[in-house]
């Protein structure tokens, strides 16, 4: 499987950590905290956690605590397809194609829920064929991006012949959600909004031309409650444990031991999703010569995006440096499960 294209879009309201804070302290939100709330709130968007701004879809950025469950789906339901669509569209544009001519869209999300999903607003919008297979991803978090490419080399082995979209898709905004919980409250000083649209195809010949393969999965379900979504009064309301950032870590370097055993071929680079500084931080301390610079320069400008984060940092290094012949990305994400996933992307 091959990758052809890849487009990548936010929404185009920004706002830098500080001007965030200040909106913040001069909410009602910052009233119902408790002190020691108040000072993680103000320590993580003051300080140096690697993120300059973040963007949003919905613009009332300071409200967002106040909104209710409904409203919050709503503006799911209505910025999810919107942003996903402008990346698709784009990405359908570099491979000078158009919507009738895919076979299957994947789409992957985490922070909303549509039934039926986001897939078949995309295929409405950009009008696809009525025989196209259209399939929705849940609840992989922000690991998600992998196992959805990984489900496209599956419909491309059984129909090489085919276009393939996936679309990883996040409205964080949409679940935004505060109170005294420290996992709760960085999470808010984190996440932002944000789209990758890729197309693959069983061809070389065309685009990008980088080859997906090497594809492993490693999932701990005993560790499930270190990071994951919860229901809580309606909304999705985000569990993070401070053993995460180590726990990613460990995770990661399972994944590049069992890759570097399997596989002669060199590794360029390291394309990991950019969960945050201390998480990069932490890749970097137990993988030796791991350079994670294009994973730091998207949390830098959009924070984490969940399951889009580790497409943008593909293609901020796609931007840099061409992929060597006879070498590979080695490509990772993980979230919730707890899960991480890993791939090869390279040129033959």
């Amino acid at each position: 499987m091959y990758l052809q294209t890849l487009s990548n879009k936010v929404p185009p309201v920004s706002y830098t950590q500080n001007k965030l804070w200040q909106l913040y302290k001069d909410s009602d939100a910052r009233k119902q905290l408790k002190a020691r709330s108040v000072w993680i709130i103000d320590k993580v968007l003051n300080g140096d956690n690697g993120i300059e701004k973040r963007h949003f879809a919905l613009d009332t950025v300071a409200s967002l605590p106040q909104l209710d469950a409904q409203t919050l789906n709503n503006a799911f339901e209505r910025e999810a397809p919107k942003l996903g669509s402008v990346a698709l569209e784009e990405a359908l544009d570099k491979a000078a194609l158009r919507g009738k001519d895919l076979d299957a869209l994947i789409v992957c999300t985490c922070t909303g829920y549509l039934c039926p999903g986001v897939a078949s607003h995309l295929a409405e919008q950009l009008g696809m064929r009525d025989d196209v297979f259209l399939l929705d991803i849940v609840g992989q978090g922000c690991g998600a991006a992998i196992p959805s490419i990984r489900s496209a080399s599956h419909i491309l082995a059984a129909n090489p012949n085919a276009h393939v979209a996936v679309v990883a898709v996040e409205i964080c905004s949409a679940a935004f959600y505060l109170d005294d919980d420290p996992g709760v409250l960085i999470s808010a000083c984190l996440f932002g909004d944000g789209a990758s649209a890729s197309i693959w195809s069983g061809n070389a010949e065309t685009g990008l031309g980088l080859r997906a393969h090497d594809f492993d999965t490693l999932h701990l379900p005993k560790d499930r409650e270190m990071l994951r979504f919860e229901n809580r009064d309606g909304k999705l309301r985000n569990r993070l444990d401070r053993c995460v950032p180590q726990k990613a870590a460990q995770a990661v370097k399972v994944l590049h031991d069992r890759s570097l055993n399997r596989s002669e071929r060199p590794v360029q680079q390291i394309v990991s999703h950019a969960g945050g500084r201390d998480v990069l931080e932490a890749v970097e301390r137990l993988i030796s010569g791991a350079a994670l610079q294009p994973s730091r320069e998207v949390l830098r400008q959009y924070g984490n995006m969940s399951s889009p984060s580790m497409m943008f940092a593909l293609e901020s290094y796609l931007n840099q440096d061409a992929v060597g012949t006879g070498q590979d990305l080695w490509l990772t994400s993980f979230g919730a499960g707890f899960a991480a996933h890993s791939f090869r992307l390279g040129v033959d």
